[in-house]
């Protein structure tokens, strides 16, 4: 898939799931270190929000801005997917003061690669957006052309409103 980050064009390894496929088996380290799967990871609706670096402000201003929906949507999960370790991950927490979005760690990789998000000249993963069901079968997705873009939070938002 082609990109762009500050109007350079990138591409990523692959092309993305599309609505109605389903995610890959991937995994992801959790805050505690540990390795979880997909499977694991997603037992109910789930809001995955991908963004390249925690550490720069469109990453931090959509993991804040989802981080302040999180309690208006019931049984759903809201994940964020950085390249950060989960050290950078909870050190930004910290200081950003987000306690209720959980951040995973692809540091490994293995979600980027296998969701055709990975952009291997800038080592991240594209910023994108994914509503998926319990058995992982992709409802909605937002693929952010330009990567200092920020996603549309009201579609996806609004998206979540039609699960209720």
């Amino acid at each position: 898939m082609q990109i762009t980050m500050r109007q350079e064009k990138l591409a990523t390894n692959g092309q993305p799931p599309l609505v109605g496929d389903q995610l890959p088996d991937f995994n992801l380290t959790v805050s505690d270190g540990s390795v979880q799967r997909a499977a694991n990871l997603i037992t109910k609706p789930t809001l995955i929000s991908v963004v390249p670096n925690i550490n720069t402000s469109v990453c931090s201003i959509s993991t804040k801005r989802f981080n302040g929906e999180v309690d208006k949507y019931d049984g759903i999960n809201f994940y964020t997917i950085s390249t950060n370790t989960t050290d950078e991950q909870k050190n930004w927490c910290a200081a950003e003061g987000v306690k209720k979005m959980k951040l995973l760690s692809d540091k490994e990789l293995d979600f980027g690669k296998k969701m055709g998000l990975y952009v291997e000249a800038a080592g991240i993963d594209a910023r994108s957006i994914w509503i998926v069901d319990a058995d992982r079968k992709v409802l909605y997705q937002e693929l952010i052309q330009e990567m200092t873009n920020e996603p549309n939070y009201d579609a996806a938002l609004t998206f979540l409103d039609s699960l209720k």
